[in-house]
C-alpha cells in the first residue's frame, strides 16, 4: 500500500500511509474498535475503494474470510462437497481428515450445510479458506463462533501454513500464538512492529513509561 488515504465523510481512518506485506508475514491488526481495522483489511483485499496505490505482489493468490462468508456457503451442499469445490488438490480422505480437525468427524462431513448452526458454518468457511490454494489469507475475527478447542486447531493450522496472513482479532491468546508482526493504526497511520504480541505489549509499556517520566 502506497500513500493510501481513507475517510468516511469527516471521519478519517488512514491518511497518506504506506506499508508492505512480505512473504511469510503473519500480521495481526491491533487497535480499539472504530479505528478502522476491518476497513484496512477490506482495502488490502481490494473490496474497499481507497485513494493511493494498492499493488499485489507477484503470483499472490488470496483468500478472504469474514462473517459474510457464511452466506456464501451453498446450503444445498454437504460439508464434504463444499470442501471439494475449493479447488485444492487434496483427496477426499485428506479433506475428511482436515474436517476432523474442525470437529466434523466421520459422518458429520456428510451433513447438509443448511442444517448447521452459525458456529458450524463458521468452521466450514474457515476450513475452506485453509485448504484453498491461496498463499495469502486475510482473516476478519476468525475466532468468533469458535470454542477453545477449535481455536487451538486453527492456531495449529495457521502455524503450519506456509503463506502470508493478515488478521483482525480481539482474542489476545489467538494473536499471541499466530502473529510475528503487529500493525496498529495510530494517528491515521499504519505503524508496524516487527515482533509478536507479547513483545509488542512490553514495548508499549516501556514507551508509556518513558513518556510519563
Amino acid at each position: 500500500l502506497k500513500n493510501i488515504s481513507k475517510a468516511f465523510g469527516d471521519h478519517v481512518i488512514i491518511k497518506n500511509s504506506s506499508v508492505e506485506i512480505d512473504r511469510g508475514d503473519k500480521i495481526a491488526l491491533i487497535g480499539a474498535n472504530g479505528k478502522g481495522k476491518s476497513t484496512l483489511l477490506r482495502i488490502i483485499a481490494g473490496t474497499e475503494p481507497v485513494s493511493g496505490e494498492r499493488r499485489w505482489g507477484h503470483n499472490v493468490d488470496e483468500s478472504f474470510y469474514a462473517q459474510h462468508q457464511l452466506e456464501a456457503l451453498n446450503i444445498s451442499n454437504t460439508i464434504i462437497d463444499e470442501m471439494k469445490e475449493c479447488g485444492s488438490q487434496m483427496t477426499e480422505l485428506e479433506l475428511r481428515s482436515l474436517l476432523g480437525c474442525f470437529l466434523f468427524s466421520g459422518d458429520d462431513a456428510d451433513k447438509k450445510i443448511k442444517i448447521l448452526s452459525g458456529g458450524e458454518k463458521a468452521r466450514v468457511a474457515l476450513a475452506k479458506v485453509i485448504v484453498s490454494k491461496a498463499n495469502f489469507l486475510m482473516l476478519d475475527e476468525p475466532t468468533n463462533h469458535l470454542d477453545m478447542h477449535s481455536c487451538d486447531l486453527l492456531i495449529d493450522a495457521l502455524d503450519k501454513y506456509a503463506g502470508s496472513i493478515i488478521l483482525v482479532s480481539h482474542d489476545r491468546y489467538f494473536v499471541s500464538k499466530t502473529a510475528n508482526k503487529i500493525w496498529e493504526i495510530v494517528d491515521h497511520e499504519i505503524k508496524e512492529f516487527k515482533g509478536g504480541y507479547e513483545e509488542w505489549v512490553a514495548w508499549k509499556e516501556r514507551m508509556a513509561k518513558q513518556a510519563a517520566d
